[in-house]
């Protein structure tokens, strides 16, 4: 049986919950390791004093936004290899592939260049204080660095488990979180070099993934990246563009809600800053749950909706939503619990104690309701919905969280600043049920991109 046959047996055939966990598990590893590595910079860091651990949550914006343009193009172009693979014509999928790795390592140049020249005024931007200023310039200049080798991972990861190759994708990711954390702890603890140490080992640890995830992609994708693929036709780009547009908003609403929130917290000073740093990491490590089965459903989706097997795709929709509540109630639950010692174990001191503790047992609150929005948010892109999907990540980060901060702040101040991402992810998922729904009862499908 030839790769292409057996791809197709495998997507279209292989029970949908046992196919969904085995690509959906190896992506919530990558991005639990991910998470993970951004929380031993927080905890390393976070033992040098308030202002160093609020940098992490002023670089967290940075990162956000490289992540934004990666997993565009990432998820643009996966989600179009998965279809072309569907239809067995690897040529296509390869220039799709190629134009948005090539694109994405030269845009993260031009991202790396660009911040190094206005590094402090791009750290005020972000929410920095006078403080806060000097150790987010040094964390922020790795970062950086890094920039072309982060994006270019997360495009080779994205189409890696579009094309149902992600333990591939997982071990890239995984190995350069573990060289990270053990990177910390000789730069902070033994080399002393405090804040820059973490960014060095989070620049070097981005970097040799980099290379991890090409020479996988390279053994095991059935397409292929070359620069004789990379396409002049606007057209390509164009689709990359639209499909991953999504991707963009979620994770790009997500940078500017965080520089947002950074900005509103400010006036109360760094620590509470480094508190709702803390609650950000705990959080984004839950939703990495939610995300990793979410990503695990959308080759599914994208490859039988292609397919032609739309009962199929209804039915991995149901078990997606089911498989994220459990895996991230086991989460979110003893985050909630045990939040006060989850919160002193990143740091001690009383006010960010205070601060930290209810803010975080509130997150856990509300992304216990993550199931219900991310997974149809995903559905709609992978069957090249761009407009439905784009619409419904413009919820979470932005529609919903952006307006119940700026009021919120106003009428409570800290509290405020508090509950806002927990009413969001509330809000988010009551405006989702209806779009759930609407699909389930879908008769008639169409290849329409809206």
């Amino acid at each position: 049986m030839t790769d292409s046959k057996a791809h197709f047996d495998k997507m279209t055939k292989a029970p949908l919950a046992r196919l969904i966990i085995s690509l959906g598990i190896p992506t919530t590893v990558s991005m639990l390791v991910t998470s993970i590595y951004n929380m031993a910079d927080t905890y390393f860091v976070g033992t040098l004093g308030e202002s160093q651990q609020a940098a992490t949550g002023i670089l967290f914006t940075l990162q956000a936004i490289i992540q934004a343009a990666a997993f565009m193009l990432g998820q643009g172009s996966g989600t179009m290899v998965s279809k072309f693979l569907a239809d067995s014509d690897e040529k296509s999928a390869s220039e799709y592939v190629s134009t948005a790795f090539l694109t994405g390592v030269g845009l993260g140049l031009v991202l790396m260049a660009g911040g190094l020249v206005c590094l402090r005024p791009l750290m005020l931007l972000l929410g920095s204080t006078k403080t806060i200023l000097p150790y987010a310039m040094q964390y922020g200049f790795c970062v950086l660095l890094s920039a072309p080798a982060a994006i270019g991972s997360f495009i080779l990861n994205n189409n890696l488990r579009y094309e149902g190759k992600a333990f591939y994708a997982m071990i890239g990711l995984v190995t350069g979180g573990l060289l990270n954390i053990f990177g910390d702890y000789m730069l902070i603890r033994v080399f002393h070099l405090g804040v820059l140490g973490a960014g060095i080992s989070t620049a070097v640890s981005q970097i040799i993934s980099f290379f991890i995830l090409i020479y996988f992609f390279e053994k095991m994708a059935q397409s292929s990246i070359r620069l004789a693929y990379f396409t002049k036709k606007l057209s390509v780009l164009f689709t990359i563009l639209r499909v991953g547009f999504p991707a963009l908003i979620r994770q790009g609403l997500s940078s500017f809600s965080n520089g947002l929130l950074n900005n509103l917290t400010r006036p109360f000073g760094d620590a509470a800053i480094a508190a709702m740093s803390v609650v950000n990491r705990f959080s984004s490590f839950v939703m990495c749950v939610g995300l990793g089965i979410g990503q695990g459903f959308q080759p599914v989706a994208s490859f039988n909706y292609q397919a032609k097997e739309y009962e199929r795709v209804k039915k991995g929709l149901i078990i997606t939503i089911e498989i994220g509540l459990i895996f991230i109630a086991c989460l979110a639950i003893p985050g909630f619990i045990f939040a006060d010692k989850i919160v002193y174990l990143f740091q001690e001191s009383g006010e960010v104690m205070k601060i930290g503790t209810f803010a975080l047992r509130l997150s856990c609150v509300g992304v216990m309701f993550l199931p219900l929005s991310v997974p149809v948010n995903m559905l709609y892109q992978s069957t090249r919905k761009p407009g439905l999907s784009s619409v419904l990540s413009l919820m979470r980060s932005g529609l919903m969280f952006i307006p119940t901060l700026l009021i919120g702040t106003r009428l409570w101040g800290i509290l405020g600043i508090q509950i806002a991402q927990p009413a969001a992810d509330i809000l988010t998922a009551l405006f989702s049920v209806p779009f759930i729904i609407a699909f389930l009862r879908k008769k008639k499908f169409t290849d329409s991109t809206f």
